[in-house]
């Protein structure tokens, strides 16, 4: 996907309240800077952030951070939430999900968002796709004992590789569909950007929900 660069992005998130800059120095100590003891769920690739902040509305007692590696993309992010209601549960960060075990702690995080994320069509890349054995491996390392990992895609071909590499991690399936909004996973769910796009089209979305034996 070809991304338009924004100008005066990197210079809009560095001075916006809500983008956390420090945040190899915040692991193991984000709930300090929530001041609460509340779960702590995360979004990898969040987009424009329709999917977290309306999360973070409707759930005032969870802790959300979106996390987006692309300026352009999270600089409407910010936008979106400036325009929105005051929410004092959700910041944001911009980086690389390679680098997540330098921001998050061991049992730090409780819920694991993934909607949408780039499919990295080429074998050679498969490593790189965010349901890949490799990270999941990186999950396991900050995921809560009862945490899960959430994956929605309308792409089918990552989706099937994504229902192989769950148990070849050394994951469990807690459930999976073809077709969500037309299962019974589809209550309360929240749809993203990309998925209210894909909908109207007629595009089937997957999802499924992945979780380790408690340790």
């Amino acid at each position: 996907m070809r991304l338009r660069n924004v100008k005066g992005s990197r210079e809009t998130i560095a001075a916006n309240d809500y983008v956390v800059h420090n945040e190899t120095g915040m692991k193991g100590h984000w709930h300090e800077l929530f001041d609460n003891d509340n779960p702590i769920h995360i979004e990898i690739g969040m987009g424009k952030g329709q999917f977290i902040m309306e999360l973070a509305r409707r759930n005032p007692d969870i802790n959300y951070i979106g996390i987006e590696k692309y300026s352009s993309v999270l600089v409407r992010a910010l936008e979106k939430r400036e325009l929105g209601p005051e929410m004092t549960n959700l910041y944001f960060i911009r980086m690389d999900a390679e680098y997540i075990t330098d921001v998050f702690d061991t049992n730090e995080v409780d819920r694991i968002y993934l909607n949408f994320s780039d499919p990295w069509p080429k074998d050679r890349h498969a490593k790189r796709r965010l349901t890949s054995t490799h990270f999941l491996g990186l999950y396991d390392q900050l995921l809560a004992p009862e945490g899960r990992v959430i994956f929605k895609t309308d792409n089918r071909g990552l989706f099937d590789f994504s229902l192989e590499q769950v148990p070849e991690a050394g994951w469990i399936l807690e459930n999976y569909t073809y077709d969500l909004h037309n299962s019974e996973y589809n209550e309360g769910n929240i749809m993203t950007e990309y998925e209210t796009k894909f909908s109207a089209m007629g595009t089937p979305i997957n999802r499924l929900v992945a979780y380790r034996e408690k340790k």
